[in-house]
């Protein structure tokens, strides 16, 4: 029953931003940890930040740091993705991921993903 589904992928201009959401249900990914990550054609699937249910664990990839930010709301049991200074090569698209660690998200071992949103950042 547990279900990941991401939200605001688009079509942007390098330098621009935008915010990815991951709404989660069932009690199976309540408690686990969240990420994201990408995947482009002809590439293999990227790990992008990982947070965990505490929000003591906050892991970014190096590509993104300090562009991207991760954010959980416990209230909506939502995960964000806030992009800022998106590249063209940022273009992929975007899948939730949840896992028991952000350690092992950030491995790219994952147990539920959602069905993926598209970003497309032009030059």
């Amino acid at each position: 029953q547990a279900r990941l589904v991401e939200a605001g992928g688009g079509l942007v201009q390098a330098g621009d931003s935008l915010r990815l959401s991951c709404a989660t249900t069932g009690g199976i990914v309540s408690g686990y940890a969240t990420g994201w990550f990408r995947q482009s054609p002809g590439n293999e699937r990227e790990f992008v930040a990982a947070i965990s249910w505490s929000r003591e664990s906050n892991l970014h990839a190096d590509s993104v740091k300090g562009r991207f930010t991760i954010s959980r709301d416990y209230a909506k049991n939502t995960v964000y993705l806030q992009m800022d200074s998106l590249k063209p090569e940022d273009t992929a698209i975007y899948q939730c991921a949840a896992g028991l660690s952000t350690d092992l998200l950030s491995s790219n071992r994952a147990d539920y993903w959602g069905q993926g949103t598209q970003v497309t950042v032009s030059s």
